[in-house]
């Protein structure tokens, strides 16, 4: 008999547990309102910094002057979240005025450093006017990263285009603007 009462009371102890678990289990749902808002941001990075092109003279009549080195010290950030997939933005390059005589050439490389996404593609080496030229095309929702070491490395150079039309100059000061687009 007491075996039968314990298993009573085990009985119903049990009961009222898988009633609590029972009860328990129950579902609901809720609505999680997201806004993503369409974002296109550049900036290059070190931003305080001008380029400057020095030309040496020669040492000796008969010699042309020495072309500046490439200058490797710039670096494209940006970061984009478009409306649909396509069609992709690009980034174009244009300077202000020219300059008589050489051509200022631009050069991005391939996205490096921490960013993801679907970063651009370079197109290569550009021969920059006063009209936008584009440099790095498909660029989808993406990030470069921040400052250097992050993103495009631009190399920008100067080419003679004709020697007979230099003419001296000092501290002649030319802008380059970076677009970004779609």
């Amino acid at each position: 008999m007491i075996f039968s009462s314990i298993q009573y009371v085990l009985g119903v102890f049990l009961f009222f547990c898988s009633t609590m678990f029972l009860s328990a289990q129950t579902t609901g749902s809720r609505n999680i309102n997201v806004n993503l808002s369409e974002v296109a941001l550049l900036d290059v990075e070190p931003a305080m910094t001008a380029i400057s092109f020095n030309f040496l003279a020669p040492t000796e009549a008969g010699r042309p002057l020495t072309i500046p080195a490439v200058n490797t010290t710039k670096w494209l950030n940006y970061t984009s979240a478009i409306k649909t997939t396509t069609p992709a933005r690009s980034v174009s390059a244009q300077i202000d005025q020219t300059f008589s005589g050489l051509f200022i050439k631009l050069q991005a490389s391939a996205a490096s450093g921490s960013g993801g996404g679907t970063r651009g593609t370079p197109v290569g080496k550009v021969t920059l006017t006063t009209l936008p030229t584009t440099i790095i095309t498909g660029i989808g929702g993406a990030y470069t990263g921040n400052g250097i070491n992050n993103g495009h490395l631009l190399s920008i150079s100067l080419e003679m285009d004709d020697y007979k039309k230099l003419v001296q100059t000092t501290n002649k000061i030319i802008t380059v603007t970076y677009t970004i687009s779609n």
